[in-house]
Formats: C-alpha cells, structure tokens, sequence
C-alpha cells in the first residue's frame, strides 16, 4: 500500500493549500507543529476570529465561529497550541455568544456570507446558535487543554440542553456532541451519554452504517477516525473494516480522495479535496491499511 501513501502525498503537495501540506509535514515527515500555527496565523482577523474560507464552503473573510473551530482542529491535529491564538479566539466567541444572548451557543456562521461565493447549503439555519457548532468548539478546547469563560458557559449550556433533550437529529450536530464528550472531563457524565448518541446516531438520516450507502453523509470513520479514537469501540470491528475498505477504494487516479457535495468554486473543491485526502491517509495508516512510505 506503499503507493496509496506516495500518490495521496503528491496530490498534496500538487494540490493542497499550505496549511494541509504543513499538517502532513507534521504528521507523516517529522516536521514542526509550530509551522501549522504558523498558517494559521494568516486566517485570524484583528477580533481575533477565523476567516477567509478556513473552512472553504463560504469565501468570507470575515470571522465566523465554523472557521475558529477549523483551526482549533488544525491544532489540536498537529498536536499544538498558540494558547495565546486560542485565547484570543475564544474572546471572539464569548463576544458573539453575548450578541446572540442564548446562553453560551454560537451560530456557524452569520449573514455576511450571503455577500460572498458560498455552497448552496450555507444558508439561513448556518445562523442560528446550537450544538452545531458550540459543542464541537468547547469540545477542541477541552482537548487542547486551554480555559476560558466561554469555554465553561458553552460546556455548561451544551450539558443543559444534553440533559434536558431530546438528543438532536441532524448528523453534523451528533458528531459535534460527540467531540464534547470525547474530551469533557468528566467521564461519568459523558461516556454512558456518548453510548445512547451513538444509539440514536444509527437511525439518523444521513449517517451511513452501510459502507456503500449512495450520497453525502458521515461514518462510523468520522466519529473514530484514528484507531485510538475514544468511540472506536462503539462500532464492531467487521463493520468498522468494511469502511476502511470502502475509503480505501475511494481514492482517485490523481491520488487524492473526492467530495461528496458541491463547493462554490474550483478552488474551494480543490481544497476540500486536500483536506479529505490528508483525514483519508491519517485514518488509513492508523488502523494499519496502508503503510506509510518514507
């Protein structure tokens, strides 16, 4: 599988931005975890928010919290933090979650996309505050290891509306649930929750038990993309090898692996494409299918 590493790698570095060549220098070549901070720092705006399509389904430059949990992600993936960045990113969510008044929640995003090329499915319910995206980013924090008062309020609200339920429907929301319990401290709390998730994720629309299930939607690889993933075991082995099968079939002759949506742009496909290749080949050499070559 040597050649599987070898033609994702080139397609990286044809076709990737800096930051996903970065993070592969990090993970796959020894390089510095620093140097993906380093990109970052290009993405963050004076309010201390993430913009200019860090996530690239909206071209805004404008800071947007969808975009400061790309790059806690980016982070916490190369196994760093600028935990001054990061400070000064949570200043900036603490400062929309105030705006929105609901309690700690952010939106992904905010009106001022409609003014720049976007995916079609970057609309009206991208503004309205919820677990998609609070739990994800105070989830990151937790893993990052960086405290902040809005940390503690978005935690504390996302436990209110957990507790209260019903538990949500819609597939990026659980996965995002499920980032905030992967890494909130208490345990006794979060893992018997993380089991009834899970429960309910497998009769979710849009969630794809089945490997060669047609169309977008996310898969038990997402919610354990490493072999040390936390909710690995929560998947039997058979299914979960059926989907490395099935990811490993999925890469392309250039090398990289494709998307299942319509970016709004070239550009944006393109690096889309890098950022799935590069989470294809960590899972891929984590559980073992596919043997890095040096």
């Amino acid at each position: 599988m040597d050649d599987v590493f070898a033609t994702a790698g080139q397609f990286l570095q044809t076709n990737g931005r800096l930051l996903e060549r970065r993070l592969f220098d990090a993970t796959f070549g020894g390089g510095p975890p620093g140097a993906v901070v380093d990109v970052l720092r290009g993405y963050q705006n004076e309010d201390g928010g993430f913009g200019h399509g860090l996530e690239p389904d909206k071209r805004c430059p404008a800071s947007l919290p969808i975009d400061v949990e790309q790059a806690l992600a980016a982070m916490a993936d190369a196994g760093t933090v600028d935990t001054a960045m990061v400070l000064r990113a949570c200043d900036f969510l603490g400062a929309v979650a105030g705006r929105a008044a609901a309690g700690g929640a952010v939106p992904l995003a905010f009106p001022v996309i409609e003014g720049f090329p976007r995916a079609a499915h970057w609309s009206g319910w991208t503004y309205e505050p919820g677990l998609n995206p609070t739990a994800g980013l105070a989830g990151l924090l937790h893993r990052l290891g960086v405290e902040h008062p809005w940390r503690s309020a978005a935690t504390a609200w996302c436990r209110q509306r957990l507790d209260a339920g019903p538990l949500p429907d819609e597939v990026h929301s659980i996965s995002e649930v499920l980032v905030l319990l992967e890494h909130v401290p208490d345990r006794a709390w979060a893992d018997p929750l993380a089991e009834r998730v899970v429960e309910h994720l497998r009769s979710t629309q849009m969630f794809h038990l089945d490997p060669g299930a047609p169309g977008y939607g996310l898969s038990p690889l997402d919610l354990a993309p490493l072999a040390t993933s936390r909710w690995r075991g929560l998947f039997d082995a058979e299914r979960v090898d059926a989907h490395l099968q099935h990811l490993l079939s999925q890469q392309q002759a250039d090398g990289g692996w494709p998307v299942a949506w319509e970016p709004p742009g070239q550009a944006a496909l393109l690096e889309w494409r890098g950022i799935v290749t590069l989470k294809a080949l960590r899972t891929l050499t984590s559980y073992g299918v596919v043997t890095q070559s040096t």
